[in-house]
Parts: C-alpha cells; structure tokens; sequence
C-alpha cells in the first residue's frame, strides 16, 4: 500500500513495486484522475491494483480505508507513507491552522495508517516513511513542514523499536532535490542546484528504488536513507 500514489514520488513508488511483483493498493485523495492513470499503468504489468481514497487529515476516513482494504485484500505486506502537503510558512506569519494541517497530514496520518495496518500485517512486514533531508537540515521559512517530517523521522525510529520483536521493519526514505515545487522561481532552482555535490536533481525513481530495496532487506530497520546527490553533507 502506497499512500499519495497518484503522482510525483508515490506514482513511481506504487509503479515500481508492481515491476517488481507486488499488487498495490493506491492511495489517493483529491488525484481521482491521476490515481486511475496510476492503476491503469499498473495493471499493464499483471498485478492487482487497487484504489482506496481517503482524506488523511481525517482519522475516521483513515479507519475506514483500512476496514476497506482488510474487505478487499485481508492482509498488506508493505506499508508506504508518502502522503505529504508542503507549504511555505514563516515563522514570521506562521497561523495555526497551517501548523494543524501539515503535522497532522506529514506526521499524524503516518502513525496512525501504521496503527491500522499492523492487524493486516504478517511477522516479517516493512513500512517505509518518505520523509526528507528537511527533517533534519531545517529550511527557514518552513518550520511547519521541517517539524513535521523531523516528527516523521522520530516516529521510524520508535515504531522500529516497537515492531522488531515481530520482524516488522520501520525505515525511512529522505528525498532531496527531486521535483521541484510549484512556486520555485528559476533563481530557487540554481540556488538548490549549487548545493547539491552532484549538481542536478534526483528522479522520483531513485526514491522509488530506494524504497523497493527496503521493502526486500530483512536486516535494516530504524534507518533514514537519503537520496540527495550529497545536498546534505
């Protein structure tokens, strides 16, 4: 199960692990569009897909989606949290409700998709977090966002203590420069660009790798990966 799957880094994640030989429950929330490309993409490889939509700001929907897929499915070997809402709040100007919403999607909605699927998942499982070398670089003028994947990245590692005496592997995948966001001006882009050691941005596949690895590895857990051409050293 992939959450946010209907584009950008879920849309690769979902694809790669139906290559791989997954079936995929896709996750979707306003995307219904996208999230049915998504599907068809993936049925195209022989495996099962399929869509569960749910606002996960939403504890109750969150519920219900996973009432859902225990229906369809009756068991999820991999959990994906990927859903994720980025916006730009000054610590100048910085309202509550911007707070709410970016912990309560980024952080909150993760620990509780976890919560739900652990009865639908066998000993030996994983859940990997996209989380982001935010969490733990600080961006000024994104407290919000910054504090809500930091609180994503302490919640791998107390999940991963919590769930090893099951084989349950926690990790995390921390993207750097990977899309860029809607409002990046060109002069944003070559200022990112400037940091990073390798000089040019990372592909939604090099996350989706990355998590498909993790999936597989019987061995990590309560790791943050980042796949960051080196931005953050």
């Amino acid at each position: 199960m992939v959450t946010g799957a209907a584009r950008r880094i879920g849309r690769a994640v979902a694809t790669a692990f139906a290559r791989a030989g997954a079936d995929v429950v896709l996750h979707y929330n306003h995307s219904a569009d996208q999230a049915r490309a998504t599907a068809a993409e993936i049925a195209t490889t022989g495996r099962q897909v399929e869509i569960v939509q749910a606002d996960l700001t939403d504890p109750e929907q969150i519920a219900e989606m996973f009432d859902a897929v225990a229906q369809r499915l009756g068991r999820l070997d991999v959990l994906v949290n990927n859903a994720a809402v980025f916006e730009r709040t000054p610590i100048e100007t910085l309202r509550p409700k911007q707070w709410d919403l970016q912990m309560n999607l980024n952080a909150r909605a993760s620990a509780l998709c976890i919560r739900h699927a652990l009865p639908l998942m066998p000993d030996g499982g994983a859940i990997i977090n996209i989380t982001d070398i935010a969490a733990e670089a600080g961006w000024a003028g994104c407290p919000a966002y910054c504090a809500s994947k930091a609180a994503l990245l302490a919640l791998t590692k107390s999940a991963a203590k919590a769930l090893a005496e099951r084989s349950i592997r926690v990790n995390a995948v921390a993207p750097g420069a990977i899309l860029w966001h809607d409002d990046a001006t060109e002069a944003e882009k070559q200022a990112v660009l400037e940091k990073i050691p390798l000089k040019r941005l990372g592909s939604p596949d090099d996350i989706a790798a990355a998590v498909v690895f993790l999936a597989r590895q019987d061995y990590i857990t309560g790791q943050n990966i980042r796949i960051d051409g080196g931005r953050y050293i």
